[in-house]
């Protein structure tokens, strides 16, 4: 089971790769909005911001969100890991429910260039 600093550390390298992106991918991460990260096998929530092409850490609270991101993301903190280092497809992940994506749907239309 992968612990917090694990996931936490995994968010900087996802963030990392984000801005360091080109094309459609860049262009879908440089959204800004809240994001949250609910890590279930640790109840963790990592509520964060993406902004230009980054996700910025703003807090680490027990438990599920106490507000309602505009962009929420849930799954195993193994799964966040795997899927950082490219061993876990997202689109596959997300597909079999191993990984739980929620945002508007305007949003949802810009976050597929990421898939």
């Amino acid at each position: 089971m992968a612990t917090i600093e694990e996931c936490r550390s995994a968010l900087d390298k996802l963030s990392e790769n984000l801005a360091g992106a080109d094309g459609d991918v860049r262009t879908a991460a440089a959204l800004d909005r809240s994001l949250s990260c609910h890590i279930t096998d640790l109840d963790v929530t990592f509520a964060s911001r993406l902004r230009d092409g980054r996700i910025e850490v703003l807090d680490t609270l027990q438990g599920p969100p106490p507000e309602r991101a505009e962009i929420r993301l849930t799954m195993t903190g193994d799964d966040l890991v795997s899927m950082v280092n490219g061993e876990l497809h997202f689109a596959k992940a997300w597909g079999s429910g191993r990984v739980r994506l929620e945002a508007g749907l305007l949003d949802l239309v810009r976050l597929r260039k990421l898939l």
